[in-house]
C-alpha cells in the first residue's frame, strides 16, 4: 500500500455554525447598508484531520451544510474531492444551487480541500498547481457611510503600506462622489492605482456618464457599474467606457454554467471563492476565463482566496476587504501576511489553508 492510500480515509463528520461579528463603524455601498457581518464556518473531519471552510451568509446556510450537503459527503474518501462537491451538489437539486445553496456547497468544498491537503501535509495552494507563490491584493473599503476623515485615513494607511491599488465604494449619494473621489486622491496621491465599486447603483445611462467622470479623474476600474442581471447592460457599459477604465462583475456568480455570458461582457471577470461553488468551482472558472483571454479577480474573504488565486492562471488581484480582513483576523489564527510590494504570502510550512479556528474567541459571537 502506497503512504498516500494509507493516509486516506472517509469523511466521517461535518459540522457548521454561523457567528455575527460587529463592524467597527455603520457600512454602506451604493445600494446595501449594514453594522455586522455573519461568517458561517464548516469543519469536516476525515482520516484523522480536520478541515475548515467558511462563507459569508445568512446563519441559515449553516443548516443546509449540517442537513442535506453532510449526509451527501459522508462516507466519500477525503482525497475524492471531486466526487464529495459533485455530491453535494447533486443533494442541492430540489434545494436550489444558488444563493444559500451555493454558499453552503461552496464552504463545504474549502473544507474538502482543506482537510485533503491537510492529510497530505501540504499547503492547500501548493496542492492545487501553483502559478505563483505571492498574490496581488488591492485594499478595499471607503465605505459610502464614510466621512472624509476616515476614508482619507483608511485609503491613506493601505498605500503607506505599500499596497499599490484601493477601492472605494460610490453610488449611493453621486452628488457627493466629486469630492469624495478628490479625499480619495489626496489620501493616496498620483502612483496608487484608484478602483471604485457601485454596487449596481447606476442604470445604464448614469453608469455611462459616470464612466466619463471617473476615467476624468484617473480611475481605472469601475466594478458592478449596472446590476449583474442587466448583462446587456454591463456590455454596453464596458464597450462604451474609455479606454483606461475597466468594466468588472462576477461576485454573483452562483456556478460556472453563469460564467460564459458574464465573461462576455466585462473587461475583468471576479469570482468569489465562498459564493461560487468553493475551490472546484472557481478553479473551473479560472479554465473559462483562460479559454476567453481574460483576466479574472477574486473577490473577498483574503484568507482562502490567497490559496485558490496562487493557483489561477488568469488571475489579476484579490480584494483586500476591510471587513473580512478584520473578521478573519479576530477569528482565526494562521491567516496570511501582506508582504512588499501588496501582496498576500500564504504560509508554505503549515498544511492546508494554515487556519486554526480560535473557538473561545468565536463563541462569544456565535449566532
Amino acid at each position: 500500500m502506497s503512504a498516500l492510500a494509507a493516509a486516506a480515509g472517509a469523511v466521517s463528520r461535518v459540522r457548521a455554525a454561523a457567528y455575527r461579528v460587529p463592524t467597527d463603524a455603520p457600512e454602506s455601498d451604493g445600494t446595501f447598508a449594514w453594522d455586522a457581518t455573519t461568517i458561517v464556518v464548516i469543519e469536516v473531519e476525515g482520516a484523522g484531520q480536520t478541515g475548515l471552510g467558511y462563507t459569508y451568509g445568512d446563519a441559515s446556510v449553516a443548516r443546509l451544510v449540517d442537513g442535506a450537503l453532510a449526509e451527501a459527503v459522508r462516507g466519500i474518501d477525503v482525497l475524492d474531492t471531486g466526487a464529495a462537491h459533485a455530491a453535494a451538489a447533486a443533494a442541492l437539486r430540489n434545494i436550489g444551487r444558488t444563493g444559500p445553496g451555493a454558499m453552503a456547497l461552496s464552504a463545504l468544498d474549502v473544507a474538502l480541500h482543506d482537510v485533503k491537503a491537510r492529510v497530505l501535509g501540504v499547503p492547500l495552494w501548493r496542492m492545487l498547481g501553483a502559478v505563483r507563490e505571492r498574490v496581488p491584493i488591492y485594499g478595499s473599503g471607503g465605505f459610502t457611510s464614510y466621512g472624509d476623515a476616515q476614508l482619507h485615513d483608511q485609503l491613506a494607511g493601505w498605500a503607506g503600506a505599500g499596497i499599490p491599488r484601493v477601492k472605494m465604494k460610490v453610488g449611493r449619494d453621486p452628488d457627493r462622489d466629486g469630492h469624495r473621489l478628490d479625499v480619495a486622491r489626496g489620501a493616496i496621491g498620483d502612483g496608487v492605482e484608484l478602483m471604485v465599486d457601485a454596487n449596481g447603483a447606476y442604470d445604464r445611462r448614469q453608469a455611462l456618464l459616470w464612466a466619463e467622470r471617473f476615467a476624468a479623474r484617473g480611475v481605472t476600474w469601475l466594478e458592478e457599474p449596472v446590476t449583474s442581471d442587466d448583462l446587456a447592460g454591463m456590455a454596453l457599459v464596458r464597450d462604451r467606457a474609455p479606454a483606461g477604465l475597466e468594466i468588472a462583475a462576477g461576485e454573483y456568480l452562483w456556478r460556472e454554467a453563469d460564467a460564459p455570458a458574464l465573461a462576455d461582457a466585462v473587461d475583468v471577470l471576479q469570482v468569489d471563492v465562498t459564493r461560487c461553488g468553493g475551490i472546484t468551482t472557481t478553479l473551473r472558472i479560472d479554465a473559462l476565463a483562460r479559454a476567453r483571454s481574460i483576466p479574472t479577480s477574486i473577490h473577498c474573504a483574503p484568507a482562502v482566496a490567497a490559496h485558490a488565486g496562487a493557483a489561477m492562471a488568469t488571475l489579476r488581484h484579490v480584494e483586500y476587504f476591510h471587513d473580512h480582513v478584520r473578521l478573519e483576523a479576530v477569528l482565526f489564527d494562521g491567516v496570511p501576511d501582506v508582504g512588499p510590494g501588496g501582496v498576500l504570502v500564504p504560509h508554505a510550512d503549515r498544511p492546508g489553508l494554515g487556519l486554526e479556528l480560535r473557538g473561545a474567541d468565536a463563541e462569544a459571537y456565535r449566532a
